[in-house]
């Protein structure tokens, strides 16, 4: 793999090959265990696992981390290379692999017998038959590419060098750690010796981590929402839209609420928050309680277990399961399909954000409690101007600069020429 002349590994015919996985176990205990080609755990990274969840990092944080993990494993097993014996050569080659190498292709599973999928699936077409990257019409936003995207790289490089800071503290790994800092960070902390009047300066953390666009947060216009509910089918559904609108809880927040969290007559619901794992009483739309009784007294009717402690959202068919986000996200992608949209659920959390934040008599702090932020400074992201504003107050400004253009009178020839040649050559001057 690695040319002895000088020293460079050839990318270019590099496989990387799909083996281990990352199972959910269901134990508390050990929510996520990441197995080998061979099938056994591997020790490393479930002691760097053990160490997020004491650090109180939720069970998704571990498995976000787990899948860069098993990315990084993946490639070391292509180059050769066991994980305690990795340089800053193998970090360097990972980095410029993920920047040019695609994502592998999953089918679904649904669709694995059928002919051509896999062919479809590679070319990089979206559901609607639009070239990966391509704007969406309805949204602007674009479809997912074929590439690793930036912050999917920063995230990865973030993982790889806390986890192998971890094991150098315990005196394992390398005794250097492949993903090492910024060339103008050697010699210490970033923000060192800051002076608190000045504001923090933009330093980077990893030598190749990449520089991520400022995200900022989209929301769904209210016409579209308004089109986007009418084309569900379900009154769950529409409960779940209405509870997400108007409380800007996570997606995985208000999926995991108990019967008993819902209050109708103070018209709020609970939520265990995704950071903190405290339980906090959101205030929610009378429309939504509304939606969530015809919802209740329908499934009731057919059935689905009853009680304070049961959860909250099910699925619509036996046998009955509680309600997981990917089945959430799946009927809202099938009302995405009605309207050509790329909506997602967590563009709910930011329009009940916009919404509030544009409501004068709301203060921000109130919206920043709410949402759960810890710093206000995440709040005001949500007082930028959206796309659509942003393109309709230009368009404005360009209306009455032609207007203006339109209305303002010609001035008269200068002394000396003849108001009738000119009106020959040029035509009345209005």
């Amino acid at each position: 793999m690695v040319d002895a002349a000088n020293g460079e590994r050839d990318l270019a015919s590099l496989v990387v090959p799909d083996i281990g996985q990352l199972i959910k176990t269901g134990d508390q205990w050990e929510p996520y265990q990441l197995i080998d080609g061979g099938g056994a755990v591997v020790a490393p990274v479930a002691a760097y696992l053990a160490e997020l969840q004491a650090a109180s990092c939720a069970a998704s944080t571990l498995r976000s981390y787990g899948m860069d993990l098993l990315r990084w494993l993946r490639f070391l097993a292509a180059v050769e290379v066991p994980w305690d014996r990795a340089t800053q050569v193998e970090a360097r080659d990972f980095a410029r692999w993920m920047q040019i190498t695609d994502k592998p292709i999953r089918v679904h599973w649904r669709r694995r017998g059928d002919e051509g999928s896999l062919a479809s699936a590679g070319q990089g077409a979206s559901s609607y038959g639009l070239p990966a990257g391509t704007p969406n019409s309805v949204t602007g936003k674009p479809t997912p590419g074929r590439k690793y995207a930036a912050s999917t790289r920063a995230h990865a490089e973030t993982v790889l060098r806390s986890f192998y800071d971890f094991h150098l503290e315990a005196g394992r790994g390398p005794i250097i750690n492949p993903f090492p800092l910024d060339r103008s960070r050697r010699a210490g902390r970033a923000n060192a010796h800051h002076n608190p009047l000045d504001p923090f300066k933009h330093e980077r953390q990893g030598r190749y981590r990449p520089r991520t666009p400022k995200r900022i947060p989209r929301r769904i216009p209210d016409e579209k929402f308004d089109e986007l509910f009418a084309a569900l089918k379900w009154n769950r559904d529409r409960a779940l839209l209405a509870f997400w609108v108007s409380t800007g809880a996570r997606a995985e927040e208000l999926l995991g609420a108990d019967q008993h969290d819902a209050d109708p007559g103070q018209q709020l619901i609970s939520v265990t928050r995704k950071g903190s794992r405290e339980v906090q009483q959101l205030p929610a739309s009378p429309d939504a309680f509304v939606w969530l009784r015809l919802y209740q007294e329908e499934i009731w009717r057919k059935g689905v277990p009853r009680g304070r402690n049961r959860p909250l959202w099910w699925t619509l068919r036996r046998p009955w399961r509680p309600l997981n986000y990917y089945a959430a996200r799946a009927m809202f992608a099938r009302a995405n399909d009605v309207l050509g949209a790329n909506w997602t659920l967590h563009d709910l959390r930011h329009t009940a954000a916009y919404r509030m934040v544009r409501d004068p008599g709301l203060p921000l702090t109130d919206v920043q409690w709410v949402l759960g932020h810890r710093h206000l400074s995440t709040t005001q992201l949500y007082t930028t101007a959206s796309r659509d504003e942003v393109i309709t107050s230009v368009l404005e400004h360009h209306e009455r600069q032609a207007k203006q253009d339109r209305t303002q009178a010609t001035p008269p020839p200068a002394s000396g020429y003849n108001p009738d040649s000119l009106n020959i050559l040029f035509g009345p001057l209005s």
